[in-house]
């Protein structure tokens, strides 16, 4: 007969009572969540209640409901329903609340009523890991992932999307109209069981009709020619796989290259990321602690604008620049293939030409940040005209902050391998953080809650990836010094 473990008996007891200490060992993850808390200032923070009230019922001191919720984050245990299930059954819980099990409505209404101080808790952790030296390298990967908010797609619209459905309701209602003089023709106890369904069916497709061209209505004085009914917050966002757009936020990250810590984050409800660079790169340089950073995004960041605002404020972009021409793929010349001679202030063509500053008439044209370079001489005779351009000559156009663009294209040549560390460096907490977040990702409602709930994301992130760096009982020790 084979042995077996035996455990000890439901019913037996024993000479000395266990302790909760002896069931959470030093390197166990929630000491570090207990020392960091602890070590917060909580009225400077924000936090309400911090000083007990002489009068009425006692409250929980807002530490303990910090607590439960940076462990609720950091072991994908969000929800307050959850949570209070779990401090009155689980061990680690128990030990670092003190056996305290607050009901889910006041843990809920925390997390409401302190979004900003929680935001600034987000904030400290950060600012431990600068004056731990870690941003050292001044190397940010930036980007932006798509969401889902507690708001379905039928439940989000826009206005083809209520025209399309007011038609295809339409077409419903044509199909049902028809099968009720069906029925009528063939009379008898088949019609009768048919026509009252068949017209309860079409009184509700057409009171259908009337609410889509009521949504139409306020579509007309919405932001953003959205309409969510859940998240008011929340827009339809596309995305590159067809069929796979969400109705949710756009969440920004900057993550440090070299531990891969998330300096700051940003939520917001725009669809794309093209007016997003000076902000995460103002933010991740003011977190980081450097006068100067390098900022490493994809090309869905790429605008003049923006990259020109960066120049000079200690935020150097590196933004790949986005082909918009289709010449190449037609065998014809783009603007890469003209070189520009800075000193001379000229363009050489492919095929060896000049091109020179054309005179201005006017300094009211229809473009006056441009200048324009060409050569008529040389375009009318030139053996590669067919491959350059249709019109009687070529004419290049110069922004007159082109030079900023010039000098992130010479740093992005210097640093050839900067797109592949940031993908490697900016990708993997996204994934990360929505696989902790499950299918359903956001809980809350509304921007300000949304960015609540990314906050305390981002923290259980850089909190796991700093004990992943330097284990529990080190990071204990850098907190309290």
């Amino acid at each position: 007969m084979k042995r077996f473990v035996e455990g000890v008996a439901r019913d037996q007891g024993g000479l000395f009572p266990a302790h909760l200490e002896d069931f959470v060992d030093e390197d166990n993850p929630v000491r570090a969540v207990d020392a960091f808390v602890d070590k917060l200032d909580l009225r400077a923070l924000g936090f309400e209640a911090v000083d007990p009230s002489a009068t009425g019922r006692p409250g929980y001191h807002p530490g303990v409901l910090l607590k439960l919720y940076i462990y609720g984050y950091l072991n994908a245990v969000p929800s307050s329903r959850r949570l209070e299930r779990e401090a009155g059954r689980n061990v680690e819980l128990m030990w670092l609340t003190e056996r305290l099990a607050p009901d889910h409505k006041t843990i809920a209404d925390f997390r409401k009523d302190h979004g900003a101080a929680i935001q600034q808790a987000c904030a400290q952790f950060v600012m431990l890991c600068r004056e731990l030296g870690l941003f050292s390298k001044a190397i940010v990967a930036v980007d932006g992932s798509k969401f889902k908010a507690v708001n379905s797609r039928d439940n989000n619209f826009t206005t083809n999307k209520v025209e399309k459905r007011i038609e295809q309701t339409e077409v419903h209602i044509a199909r049902y109209l028809t099968a009720l003089e069906r029925a009528d023709r063939q009379g008898g106890e088949i019609a009768e069981e048919k026509t009252p369904r068949l017209k309860e069916k079409i009184e509700r497709l057409r009171q259908r009709v009337e609410d889509l061209r009521a949504m139409g209505e306020a579509l007309k004085a919405a932001p953003g020619g959205q309409v969510s009914l859940t998240d008011p917050d929340a827009r339809a966002m596309s995305s590159r796989g067809k069929g796979t757009d969400v109705v949710g936020y756009n969440v920004q990250l900057a993550v440090d290259a070299e531990h891969h810590l998330i300096l700051a984050h940003e939520v917001t409800n725009i669809g794309n990321d093209r007016a997003q660079l000076v902000s995460m790169g103002e933010k991740a340089r003011d977190a980081s602690g450097h006068a100067s950073i390098t900022v490493l995004a994809d090309r869905g960041y790429y605008s003049g604008d923006q990259i020109v605002a960066c120049d000079g404020t200690g935020v150097e972009p590196i933004v790949p620049k986005t082909e918009t021409s289709g010449g190449a793929l037609r065998g014809r010349f783009t603007i890469q293939d003209f070189i520009y001679d800075h000193e001379h202030d000229r363009y050489t063509c492919p095929a060896g030409q000049i091109l020179t500053q054309a005179k201005k008439r006017s300094t009211r044209g229809p473009d006056p940040d441009f200048v324009r370079y060409r050569n008529l001489e040389a375009c009318g005779a030139c053996p590669l005209k067919s491959r350059c351009t249709a019109e009687r000559f070529q004419q290049i156009r110069r922004w007159k902050h082109d030079d900023v663009l010039d000098a992130m294209q010479r740093r992005l040549e210097r640093m050839p391998k900067a797109m592949t560390i940031r993908r490697r460096t900016v990708e993997h907490p996204f994934g990360t953080i929505k696989a902790w977040m499950g299918a359903t990702h956001f809980l809350t409602r509304t921007l300000p809650k949304v960015k609540t709930e990314m906050s305390l994301q981002v923290l259980a992130y850089n909190l796991k990836r700093m004990m992943a760096l330097f284990g529990v009982a080190p990071l204990i020790k850098a907190i309290a010094a």
